[in-house]
């Protein structure tokens, strides 16, 4: 992983704890599109062997995270971003490593406008899960917020 957006993982492990306890590792990261992954371990299973919803929620919304750090840096000198909500889809039983995906899902410059026009931008990033063998076993959207930070 060499990009301009290096700085973003390195951002992530020290400013969100569960990061770097977790162990996730961050492959791709662009201003729109981020791909992390953790490693499979049996302490974090659930009673059918695969990574426990938990976890594979917790890896979406990290990356998720990560794009929004991404996308809008330049911004958080004035708006703190927040996650609103989050909808999770499990589609197929997890085994093995898992990998997300994260996609902003709307123009970083809409988000801007919003924002310049004085109100409270509210923006998707679609993630999409994977195991070991590139399988889909789940999908999330995560609705993030850039709060003013006067507000």
């Amino acid at each position: 992983m060499t990009s301009e957006f290096d700085w973003v993982a390195d951002a992530m492990n020290k400013t969100v704890p569960w990061v770097s306890t977790a162990g996730i590792e961050f492959s791709e990261l662009e201003r729109q599109r981020v791909v992390c992954s953790l490693r499979d371990v049996a302490e974090q299973r659930n009673h059918v062997g695969g990574p426990h919803a938990a976890v594979m929620f917790g890896l979406a919304e990290t990356a998720s995270g990560a794009v929004t750090l991404a996308a809008f840096t330049p911004l958080l000198d004035r708006a703190t971003p927040l996650v609103t909500r989050s909808e999770i889809a499990y589609r197929k039983l997890a085994l093995g490593d898992l990998t997300a995906e994260a996609v902003l899902g709307r123009e970083i410059d809409e988000v801007r406008a919003e924002l310049d026009g004085g109100t409270r931008p509210e923006f998707p990033v679609h993630c999409t899960i994977r195991d070991d063998e590139h399988n889909t076993t789940g999908e999330m959207t995560v609705y993030w917020t850039l709060r003013p930070n006067d507000s």
